[in-house]
């Protein structure tokens, strides 16, 4: 069994990380209250980055409380592909209690996984699309 521990290899910690997975979006996961952002990596494994602004959650109380959240989900779901994840916060979190946002992560998880799986099953990636490579047309 896998131990359920969250390095820091498991997370984004730099900018370029970050711009790495904003910059190349090629899944969305939307939520009420989040919004997935992912991209393919060659690490292995998942590593998540968050991003909550004060605008939508106001005290810092609040906003550590929804990123311990999520952050627990992440450690427990050990079965993620290997993605760039960022974690956006929208309005209405706060209103939240924790059974809820575990509820919601739980359920964003699911269809990250469902997305990425079809992602991968299709012949063409979306990079080649967006692209043009995959129109065959010149």
């Amino acid at each position: 069994m896998k131990a359920l521990n969250f390095p820091k290899s498991h997370r984004l910690l730099k900018p370029a990380d970050y711009g790495k997975v904003f910059d190349d979006v090629q899944l969305k996961v939307p939520h009420r209250n989040f919004l997935i952002l992912a991209t393919p990596n060659s690490l292995g494994h998942a590593r998540i980055g968050l991003i909550f602004a004060k605008k939508n959650l106001k005290l810092a109380v609040q906003r550590n409380r929804i990123k311990r959240r999520i952050r627990e989900t992440f450690r427990l779901k050990q079965q993620l592909p290997a993605l760039d994840i960022i974690v956006l916060g929208r309005q209405g979190l706060a209103q939240l209690d924790n059974n809820q946002v575990n509820l919601a992560l739980l359920d964003l998880w699911q269809r990250l996984e469902r997305k990425y799986s079809k992602l991968q099953s299709t012949p063409v990636s979306v990079a080649s699309v967006l692209s043009g490579e995959a129109k065959g047309t010149d």
